[in-house]
């Protein structure tokens, strides 16, 4: 905790009326907007960027045994693989894995949103499930898909030395791509469902995105539901986002 005396050290800011507060605020806006196309734009190219086949059949130990990089995508499009350090060299093992990536862990959202937009996200480490298990159940991980490494996956896509996040694609004929990738302090604003969708090929996947032609896309807003009642129409939030997007005139 900061101390009393570290705080009365601080140079802080100015102290304002009100009127002078809002229009400071109002100029940081400015920036605030400016910093949100931006982050729009980069997702954008994202989106455009090309994409490596992956041809090696690489393997996993999961909860019931052996399962290839394809099962990992429990039948979705997407899958979001983040190379988590927890075994015998790491910090803290084995009632803890590496504490960088416990904390993004702690981050991580309710799944049901990123199953909603056809994206898998799973963990992967090389700790044996036995493990794992543990360490999900002492931590409350466990809704995080969590795999064992067996082969050189972690070398082949760069993080067999640092933690990152490898996203894959799964086309019409079950042939796999590499799309992104992104480590570390890009690692530190994942979590959210958003910061997930962004990385993907696929993206948000609403009707508002600058995706190339013929991606999937479906009225903002519109697909958001409870966690717990995906799969089901909701006409009356259906009638209440038109409302809105009436009023706002989006």
């Amino acid at each position: 905790m900061t101390s009393n005396e570290q705080i009365a050290q601080m140079t802080k800011p100015a102290v304002v009326s009100p009127e002078e507060w809002q229009t400071a605020w109002q100029q940081m806006l400015v920036k605030e907007k400016e910093h949100t196309r931006a982050r729009d734009a980069l997702a954008a190219a994202r989106r455009r960027m090309p994409w490596l086949e992956v041809e090696k059949d690489y393997v996993f130990e999961g909860p019931q045994g052996k399962v290839l990089l394809l099962d990992l995508f429990e039948g979705r499009r997407q899958l979001v693989l983040y190379r988590a350090f927890y075994d015998s060299n790491v910090y803290g093992w084995p009632d803890h894995a590496c504490v960088g990536c416990s904390l993004g862990a702690d981050q991580v959202s309710h799944l049901s949103h990123l199953h909603a937009r056809d994206t898998t996200l799973a963990y992967a480490s090389r700790g044996s499930q036995e493990n794992i298990a543990s360490l999900k159940r002492r931590m409350g991980w466990d809704k995080i898909p969590w795999y064992t490494i067996t082969d050189e996956f972690d070398k082949d896509f760069g993080v067999d030395e640092w933690h990152g996040h490898n996203v894959f694609f799964r086309d019409e004929n079950d042939r796999i791509f590499r799309t992104y990738f992104i480590n570390n302090r890009g690692d530190e604003a994942m979590g959210s469902l958003w910061s997930y969708l962004d990385i993907t090929a696929l993206g948000r996947q609403e009707d508002w995105e600058d995706s190339p032609e013929g991606y999937p896309k479906t009225p903002r807003y519109k697909w958001w539901r409870w966690h717990d009642v995906y799969g089901k129409e909701d006409r009356k939030w259906s009638n209440l986002v038109d409302s809105a997007m009436v009023t706002l005139k989006l």
